[in-house]
């Protein structure tokens, strides 16, 4: 087995911080289409990706690279027109999230990095849940969060 190359990890935090400024992104359009009791659950999500947003471009520049700045806007899975379809795109802004930490995870062998990871993909798998769950959607977690 082959360790995975600085690059590759570079590469892959880069993949992550895009990730997590869609999740930004996501946050804030989602809100518009959920009900005020939402605003604690939609505040506490933000402010995680923002902090793990910031965290991930001190990563990056420590690496040696220019971090990914946020694009202006992103596709979203199904048009935005309501609750449920609100719900969906909080659930894959969070599967993306835990997807890209996932691949961190797969492409570096530095333990402080890989907790990192770590970290963010089961923050990323339990928000995911929790929107699930809110959502009515079911199963309210896949068996592997951040596969594919």
């Amino acid at each position: 087995m082959t360790s995975p190359s600085p690059d590759q990890a570079t590469d892959s935090l880069q993949q992550a911080l895009a990730a997590e400024h869609a999740a930004i992104w996501a946050y804030g359009l989602a809100g518009a289409f959920l009900p005020p009791a939402s605003d604690p659950a939609l505040a506490k999500g933000s402010e995680a990706h923002t902090a793990r947003r910031d965290a991930t471009i001190t990563l990056v520049k420590k690496a040696g690279a220019t971090p990914k700045s946020a694009e202006p806007g992103y596709s979203t899975p199904q048009p935005l027109t309501n609750q449920s379809s609100a719900f969906v795109l909080l659930v894959s802004a969070e599967a993306d999230a835990a997807a890209a930490w996932r691949s961190v995870l797969e492409h570096t062998t530095d333990p402080a990095l890989r907790k990192t990871a770590l970290d963010a993909l089961t923050d990323a798998a339990v928000r995911a849940m929790t929107w699930r769950q809110t959502a009515g959607q079911t199963p309210s977690t896949p068996p592997l969060p951040g596969q594919p």
